[in-house]
Formats: C-alpha cells, structure tokens, sequence
C-alpha cells in the first residue's frame, strides 16, 4: 500500500533538460556519520600508537664512521653547523630528564615532588602522550620545566627514512604546541644512552636531527629505574662522582614508577646538602631557554589538533561504553527470547491448552491493494481455499494497473471490492472495517498468501473475551534467493521468536500487516487504523494495549509474503518499518506515565521495543567496527576469537528458533554472510531513520514493487482452490 508520490531523492529535472540524481541528505548523514566515527577511531588508533607504530630496535653496530670527539664528549650534541660539537654539564649542577610522558598517574606525582624541592627538569615528552594530556604539558612549562622533543610514535629512527624522521618530529611539535603553546629546540632519540655509544647507524639520524634545527641530548647518568631495582639502587645509579655535573636518565611513563618518584622525593634533598643544583637544561648551560612562543595559525593548528584527540578519545570512551551496553542487551534478548519462547511454546503445545471456545463464526478478512496486479489473484484465491467461513474484502486504493479489475473479473463467491481513491493503507483498512459484516476482523497484505488453516488458527484466541487482537506467523514465501533466504532468517529468528517472548511479557508491539486479526470492538474504541505514523499496525497494537486488550501470537496462523527483491526495495521497507516504529514510540509516550493497562505497558512493553528495536540495532554497528579495527590494528587473535563467539551465540539462537518454528536448517548456512552484509544494510537503514526523525523530516509510503513470486503456500500447489463464479462489486 502506498500513496502515490514521488519518493524523496529522486532524480530532479536539471536547468538543461537533462536528469540528474542528488544524494539525499538522509542518506549522505548516515554514511557521514559512520565516516567520523571511523575517523575518530583511526585517530585514535594513531594517537595510542596502534597504527604506524614501529617497536623495532636496532642492534648495536660499529662507530668508525662517528667523529671522535663526539664519542668522548658530553651528552648534549649540536650538529646544526658544519661541525659537530657537545657540550657537558657544569660541575655541581644536574639536569634531571624524564622520558616517555606524560603520563596521567606519575607525572603528577614527579611534578609535585619536583616543585616540592624547588627542582627543575626537562621532560622529552612523546607526541602520542602529549596529544592525550596536555594539561599535564602546560602545567611543565608553567612550573619552570622544559620540554623536549622524543618523537611522536617512539620508533627507532634509524629504521625510519628521512620523511619519517621528519613526520615524527613535526607531530611531536604540534601536540606541544596545541598542548603548551609553544615550540622546542631540545630531542632525544628513542632508545639512546650515552654519547659513547653512538654508532653508524644512529649517527646519521643524528646529523640529519640537527639539520632540522634540533640540538640532540642524550645522558650521562642512567638511573635504570625501568628495571624496577628499588629506590635505594635508583640513588645509587644516579649519584655523580666527585661532585661531577650529569644529565640524568628517568622515566615519568612507561609502567609503574612509583620506585622512581620515592627516589627522588629523597634524592633531591640528599644532594642540595652537597650544594648541587637542580635545573633545566639551557639554565645549567647559561644558555638561551630552548623554548619559542608560537602564535597565528602553527598556534590555532596545534590546537585543533589537541582538539581532536581529546574528542576521539572522549568518543572511544563512549563507544566502548556502547559496545558493553549492545554487548548486554544482545545477551538480555537472546536469554529472554530462550527462556520466555519456550515457555510460550511449551504453554501453547499442551494437549489441553486452549484459548476458550472453538470459534466458529465468519470473518471478514480485509485486503488493502494498490497496484497489486501480480499478486491479488494468488491472495483472494488462497483465503477462499481456506477451512473457515470468511467474507473478502479487497479495498482497492485508487490503483492504476488494473486490481480492481481483475478481483471482479474472478468472480468469486464472498469476495467483494471497495474501491476508493488514493488515501493510503490506514485509510483503506478503516474503510475495509466499515464494509465489514462481521465482529472478527482480519488483516493482511496484497502480496501475501495463507494457507487454508491460517485464518481458522488465527481467530482461535478470540475464545478468549480478553483478546483484542492476534498477531500470525508471517514467512518469507520468496526464500530461494540469497537475500530472500536472509530475510526468511530474520523472520524466523528476529520477528516470530520475539513474539513469542513478547505473547509471555504481555506487550506484543506489532501485529504484523501481513497476517493479524483483531475484534472490531477493540478497534472501534481506539479510532481505528491511524496515518500518524508510518508503522499502523505497530500503532494500531500499542493502542490496543493500552485500551487493556490482551495481544497474542498464534504461531499455526502462518502467511507467506513476498519479501523484498532487490537492496534498494529492502531499504525503502525497513527504513519504513524502523522509522514508523519510532514514531509509533513517540506517540505513545505518555502511557509511561499512565496507570491500569496504558502504564502497566509503558512501563515495560515501551522500555522493551526501545531497547531491543531501536537502541540495540543502533548500537549494533559497534560490534562490527571494533571487529575491523581489532583485525587491523590488533589483538587480530583476540578480535576473531570474539567475533566467532558472537556468531556462535547468534548461531545457537538461530537453529533454535528454526527447530521451534519448525522449518528447515538449510538457510542458516548462509548465516555468517548474513552477518556480515545484511546487517550492515539494517544498521545503515536504522541510523537514516534515527537522522530522520532527529531532523524532523517525514517519509511518505513508498509503493514496493512485486513480482507475484507466492503464487500459494509450500504445502499447497499453485492454483489451488479454483476458480468460481459469482463476485460483488461495492463503489
């Protein structure tokens, strides 16, 4: 059923004549959005050192190509002239470095010690930490401290081309400078010690380093303190002789170093008694501060980039939040559908249960049409081969292809056709009703057949006076295709196991167009089918409910439809379905705040659709982007092992629904693949409804196109029932 306009997105006349297609904005924010997320993780993935990083370390190799004056001079190294120099700390004067920061634990813990006694340091700081945490930056420059460069990704730069090299140290400036606001002229290699131990492979980075601007430091003093030896050993390590200056290895990161911050809590003072001093580099040096003031655009560019990996960070946070929360309710849904299924099926199995009464009277079974030329012969004809007395009413909704034409011209005994204008299905529906005879009414679609016991089995539960409606046990009759045989999954797993679980919880959210019934006394007390929102039979059944009725789910009643063909007509359903369902939502609302049945079902039916309809599908798509991003960027074992147990778990849900329904394993081979591309599609349909709704827009019906491929029911051969004469026509 549709209302014939034309659909959003579709191609526009250009100025010249020409036809051109524009990208819908609903379709252009989905893939935006997916984009940043993907972005925002890459970056992510950047700033963490889990994409570029490189943990190779070099052997030591031979020095003969270092001039000698570096090997037996100090630690700090300028190779920006023609001629390499070092120059060593003064007597009585050390430089405490810190390496591999900032960390968020003990660089704190280092700075307060620090400041404590007066102390400065040099903290060569990573690109990756800085990026993270730079207030811990500003606050270093801030307490008198410098910075020094120790590349972004902490790679070893002798394995590393000079485009590297150079990538490493102008991503290092910018998180500096978005962090401190500031540029430096300090470095340290990765992985360096002491000047002796430059070799020919190190020496060229080097030279290179200092043709870039940079002064190179390594050490004179190593305190070992990534050994963990205790902080009286650290002492010891770090402690010159004779009074001697030294530039002093340490690490504020790295792992825990609470051994290095009791040393030097106890360090510090132990020295100044010796009257050393603790300062920064260029003040030991009497030389120029090693820092420069940036401004203008290299300033607003640091910034942005700080920016940036606090939001990636901030939204991994929250999408490892998003990840536990799917993780739960996909859980919660398979445990409630296993538990809750069974004992509906258990319930209704039992060779005593019974609804009440047998139901004998005739029904009125209402079928809306537009444009239903290929399929309305095989539906009629299935409902008057049935087993119980029925009257059919086929409401033809101003169709151009000739539907109406062709009931009439079948001329079958209690078949009639109402025809009216292009209202759409609510209104054909309400027009059906008010055509129909009897007190029981069923509904279905143009496109779907039953079989000769559906219509019998789904009356069965108005022996029951409590029961306002029934929904049935749609299947996907189209099912020998691929995309057919992922759709016939998610019906038996995704819509009729829910039911199920939904019959037992009493708060069945959707009688299914294809195959419901309701009392015409129900609704003629909540108005009637509604054109408020785009799902109205969702609509319909949550109005049922809350009017008190009991929803039930007759799983004999089975109604086989012809499902969607094609990627693009799938899309245009379910962003129909997903997008009406959060209308219908939105509208009942209020009954959380409802008392008696309106608020018993607000209070659980509504948490339940919104959680495992609308939140959890949302949310869904995090499994699979943790699932690439993990096979890219690692643990690749760990991210497979998980994967492989999430398809387990759908797996084991899968052949228990299909056991329980009663159908045939063999679709469920194509499972993984559904996995991986179909739901993909489902996740991508949703988000356009979340936008949407978000932005206010409002989808029209769209009209899918059919090819009549359910011509009867798998148990019944084509054309069963025959052909009779004698059909009514009602203007």
């Amino acid at each position: 059923m549709a209302t014939r306009t034309r659909r959003p997105g579709a191609a526009t006349g250009a100025p010249d004549g020409s036809r051109r297609r524009r990208l819908p904005m609903r379709l252009l924010l989905p893939v935006l959005v997916l984009a940043a997320l993907m972005a925002m993780l890459m970056l992510r993935g950047y700033v963490h050192s889990e994409i570029l990083a490189d943990h190779r370390v070099r052997p030591e190799a031979s020095a003969d190509k270092v001039p000698q004056k570096v090997i037996d001079g100090g630690p700090v190294i300028d190779t920006r002239g023609k001629s390499p120099a070092t120059l060593k700390v003064p007597d009585r004067h050390m430089v405490l470095t810190f390496d591999d920061g900032p960390d968020p634990t003990w660089t704190p813990k280092v700075l307060d010690v620090l400041k404590e006694h007066d102390a400065h340091a040099v903290f060569f700081v990573t690109g990756t930490m800085a990026s993270r945490y730079p207030d811990l930056v500003r606050r270093m420059v801030d307490e008198g401290h410098e910075i020094g460069l120790h590349t972004f990704n902490h790679p070893d730069l002798s394995y590393q081309s000079k485009k590297r090299i150079d990538w490493e140290l102008s991503q290092n400036q910018l998180a500096i400078t978005g962090a401190a606001g500031i540029r430096t002229s300090l470095f340290r290699p990765p992985y360096s010690s002491y000047a002796a131990a430059m070799d020919n492979e190190s020496w060229p980075v080097t030279q290179y380093i200092g043709s870039r601007g940079y002064i190179t430091v390594v050490t004179s003093v190593d305190s070992e303190d990534w050994r963990k030896p205790g902080a009286a050993r650290i002492i010891r390590n770090v402690t010159p002789e004779d009074g001697k200056g030294a530039i002093v290895l340490m690490h504020d990161s790295g792992g825990d170093r609470h051994q290095t911050v009791e040393a030097l809590d106890r360090f510090l003072p132990q020295m100044k008694t010796k009257g050393y001093a603790f300062d920064n580099l260029t003040e030991a040096l009497d030389a120029p501060s090693a820092h420069t003031e940036v401004t203008g655009v290299d300033r607003w560019k640091g910034t942005a980039w700080v920016f940036l990996v606090q939001a990636s960070d901030n939204i991994t946070a929250v999408l490892v939040v998003g990840l536990a929360i799917i993780g739960f309710l996909v859980l919660a849904r398979f445990g409630l559908m296993f538990v809750l299924s069974g004992i509906h099926a258990r319930r209704v199995r039992r060779r005593d249960f019974s609804w009440g009464p047998p139901v004998t009277e005739p029904v009125s079974v209402l079928v809306p049409a537009y444009n239903e030329a290929k399929c309305i012969e095989n539906t009629v004809r299935s409902l008057i081969a049935g087993e119980h007395p029925v009257e059919v009413i086929v409401i033809d909704d101003g169709s151009s292809d000739g539907t109406a034409r062709i009931v009439e011209n079948l001329a079958l005994p209690g078949v009639r056709v109402v025809r009216q204008l292009n209202a759409g299905k609510p209104a054909a529906l309400n027009r059906g009703v008010a055509n129909a005879r009897y007190e029981l009414v069923v509904m279905m679609d143009g496109d779907t057949v039953f079989e000769p016991s559906t219509v019998r089995e789904l009356v069965q539960p108005f022996g029951d006076p409590r029961v306002g409606a029934v929904a049935g046990n749609a299947k996907v009759g189209n099912k020998d295709t691929l995309i057919g045989a992922w759709q016939h999954i998610e019906y038996v797993m995704g819509f009729n196991l829910d039911r199920r679980m939904y019959d037992v919880l009493q708060c069945m959210p959707t009688i299914p167009g294809a195959v419901g019934a309701f009392r015409r006394t129900a609704l003629e007390r909540v108005g009637g089918m509604s054109d408020d929102t785009l799902a109205e039979d969702t609509d319909i059944t949550m109005a049922i409910h809350r009017d008190g009725w009991r929803v039930v789910y007759a799983e004999k009643a089975r109604a086989w439809t012809e499902a969607p063909e094609s990627v693009q007509q799938l899309w245009s359903q379910r962003y129909r379905w997903s997008y009406g369902t959060m209308q219908a939502i939105w509208k009942h609302r209020r009954a959380l705040f409802d008392k008696g049945p309106s608020g018993r079902f607000g209070r659980v039916g509504l948490p339940l659709v919104s959680l495992f309809m609308v939140l959890a599908p949302l949310l869904a798509p995090l499994i699979d982007i943790f699932l690439v991003y993990g096979l890219v960027f690692g643990p690749t074992e760990k991210t497979i092992l998980a994967w492989f147990g999430v398809l387990a778990v759908q797996a084991v849900c899968a052949t228990y629904s299909f056991i329980l329904d009663r159908e045939k394993l063999t679709p469920l081979i194509s499972l993984p693949l559904q996995q991986i591309l179909y739901r993909q599609l489902m996740y991508v349909v949703l988000l356009q409804s979340w936008i949407t709704a978000l932005t206010g827009g409002r989808l029209r019906w769209q009209k899918l196109r059919r090819k009549g491929g359910v011509s009867a029911p798998p148990s019944e051969p084509a054309g069963h029932g025959g052909q009779v004469v004698g059909g009514r026509t009602v203007a």
